[in-house]
This record gives C-alpha cells, structure tokens and sequence, in this order.
C-alpha cells in the first residue's frame, strides 16, 4: 500500500550522515507508540517479506533493544540499539549495531547514532530521523546494503498499521 504522505531521504556525504523526514496519517502518541513498543515494532521493522523478532527490550535511557530481522527461509540478523537519551513523545536517541543473538557486538561494522523527533505539523505526525555514521565508507556500506529501500519498505509497514486502525 502506497500513501501520499511525504518521505524525504537524503544522504550528507561529507557529514556520514543519512536524514528521513516522513510523515504519518495517525496521532503522535500512536506513532511514538510504534517506535517504542516491542510488541509494534515487530510488525513493521523490517522490509517485506522480513519480519523483526524483538528479544529483550527495556525502552529508557541507558537500557537496550536486542532484536532480529529475520528473513523468509528463517536467516537472522541480529541488532542492539543502546537507548542515550529519551524526551518522551518527542525525541529519543540510541547507537545501533549489528551483533549476534546474545548482544555482543559485530565490530566489523560501526555503530550509528540515532537521532529521532516526533512532531506534528498540518495534521499529520511527522519523524525527522539524523543516523550519523563514523565514517563515509560505514555510511556507503550501509547505502550499499540498500537501507534506503529497507527503510521506506519498513516505513510502508507502519503505513498499513496506522490504516487498518482507522478502517
């Protein structure tokens, strides 16, 4: 399902910085919600036909989210994100990784540190998302990996759930 809503998803090379702007046809605490519970997430964190699998989560500062996207013949990939800060309703920040089932990080790769806003403007709620990366070629590997695609898949998802509430 396709909305009309805006998306904007821009990559700052020289920053290692990728920025989504998106909005959302549904009530701000409905869309916190979403991004900040378990039981939510899993149903639109991750790209079709992927589905997220939440192991632990304790959404306050300094607590975590362990969980896995978990692919279509069963494959899994597991991430941490370590929660910094959170401004409830408004903002939340964390450092995300890749790492295996029990948390322990991948340092192949970098973490990235998330920024997420939530406001409302025009009746729509909308999450304004700064994801810094260490390094341009961490931000290229993750630009690579098709992240954009991923994301606005993921997005989508959220869509879906915030119209089957109103139908």
């Amino acid at each position: 399902m396709k909305n009309n809503l805006a998306m904007n998803f821009s990559v700052d090379r020289e920053n290692s910085t990728v920025r989504v702007k998106r909005e959302f046809a549904a009530p701000k605490d409905d869309v916190w919600a979403a991004w900040t519970e378990p039981e939510i997430l899993d149903q639109w964190w991750a790209p079709r036909p992927w589905k997220a699998k939440t192991k632990k989560m304790e959404f306050k500062a300094d607590g975590q989210r362990l969980y896995a996207m978990v692919g279509p013949e069963g494959e899994e990939h597991w991430a941490l994100a370590d929660y910094t800060s959170i401004s409830p309703k408004t903002n939340f920040k964390f450092l995300d990784a890749f790492c295996d089932s029990e948390g322990n990080i991948n340092t192949d790769f970098s973490r990235s540190d998330w920024n997420v806003d939530f406001t409302v403007q025009n009746g729509t709620t909308v999450v304004d998302i700064t994801i810094k990366h260490q390094s341009l070629s961490d931000l290229e590997k993750i630009v690579e990996m098709g992240f954009k695609e991923g994301f606005t898949s993921a997005m989508e998802g959220l869509d879906e759930i915030f119209a089957s509430r109103t139908a």
